[in-house]
């Protein structure tokens, strides 16, 4: 059996500007990466690097030679522990190169037994949550009518990006234009522990369901003294990055957040799914600006999961490739006609 990879960068331009505290970004850069085996089937899967964990478009393309030859030398795209161990060997940082290499791998593994992913897993797609839909931060008006429009198109569960002095009001105004919508928040470590415990008061009578990452990751002690008094449940994203965070923070946060493209493949995100279950969290797992050649992976995973932020792609004005199908934040995983992570060049 022999196996044939390569890579492409490729430029997403955003549907409109998207901010959150950090900062703004019109486009997002992915690294596509293809791994073909000599039967004509291909696999597909996809970097989205966040220079926030250090990794950028150039950190990612530099090393993906390397981890592809690891993939060519094993040559056996079922050989998934062992490809994901000597890809840790090979390059120790820059996990979303490494998950673009896990995805690919798993993609062509799964579509060589003619089964979608999670069929291979053993999941039930029937105990996928709904993914939520994030609305940016952005001048009042503007995200009211982000809100009303995510709600009219059919997205029941809101993210909404805070870490402003109009936090207030913008919980306001989303209340307002989706009165039923489920809500949930994510200040980007914005916040100090005091003021999130003071804000949690307010934003419980809004009916939110619980507080994204409130604090610096810098601040442990921080994210624990939020958790202890806040009204509303904690989810940590930024204080969760790897497999050995998952036991820190377990009794600094009720959910678990986790990103494929933190964990640096799929057999690691099941893994700290796993963790985090031991610990007793509840696990939710979200994603970076990314292309449904990797979002369509994460999505496989959603029966795992309690809670899902795989709004990525839909906030893409065009993707060259197409996924499982996420419309009205309903996952829809049944499928079989698709096999493998479901991610297809939108030309093929």
């Amino acid at each position: 059996m022999g196996l044939d990879a390569s890579f492409e960068r490729v430029t997403l331009e955003l549907d409109r500007p998207f901010s959150i505290a950090r900062g703004t970004q019109t486009e997002a850069e992915n690294l596509v990466v293809r791994i073909a085996d000599d039967g004509g089937m291909t696999g597909v899967g996809a970097a989205a690097p966040s220079g926030h964990y250090g990794e950028t478009a150039d950190t990612v393309a530099a090393v993906l030679p390397d981890l592809l030859a690891v993939v060519e030398e094993v040559g056996d795209p079922h050989a998934l522990h062992e490809i994901e161990a000597r890809m840790r060997e090979v390059v120790r940082g820059n996990p979303a190169a490494r998950t673009a290499v896990s995805i690919a791998v798993h993609d062509l593994a799964a579509k060589r037994l003619g089964v979608p992913l999670h069929r291979m897993w053993g999941l039930d797609p029937s105990e996928a949550p709904k993914t939520s839909y994030t609305v940016g931060l952005a001048e009042t008006e503007r995200v009211r009518e982000k809100a009303a429009a995510a709600v009219e198109a059919g997205y029941p569960v809101l993210k909404i990006k805070l870490g402003t002095d109009r936090d207030r009001e913008l919980i306001e105004a989303v209340r307002e234009a989706a009165p039923d919508a489920r809500l949930r928040v994510d200040a980007n470590e914005a916040w100090t522990p005091r003021e999130t415990v003071r804000k949690s008061e307010w934003l419980a009578d809004h009916g939110v369901e619980f507080i994204e990452q409130p604090v610096p990751a810098e601040d442990p002690e921080g994210l624990r003294f939020a958790y202890e008094r806040a009204a509303l449940p904690i989810a940590a994203d930024e204080s969760c990055v790897t497999l050995e965070d998952v036991p820190a923070i377990a009794d600094r946060c009720d959910i678990a957040n986790l990103k494929l493209m933190k964990t640096g493949g799929l057999l690691e995100a099941r893994r700290m799914i796993a963790t985090a279950r031991a610990h007793g969290l509840e696990v939710m797992l979200g994603c970076m600006i990314e292309s449904n050649a990797a979002i369509a992976a994460g999505a496989q995973l959603s029966p795992l999961l309690d809670y899902a932020d795989l709004d990525g792609s839909l906030l893409l004005a065009e993707d060259p490739y197409e996924g499982v199908d996420l419309s009205g934040g309903t996952i829809r995983l049944a499928d079989r006609a698709a096999p493998g992570t479901g991610a297809r060049r939108r030309s093929e």
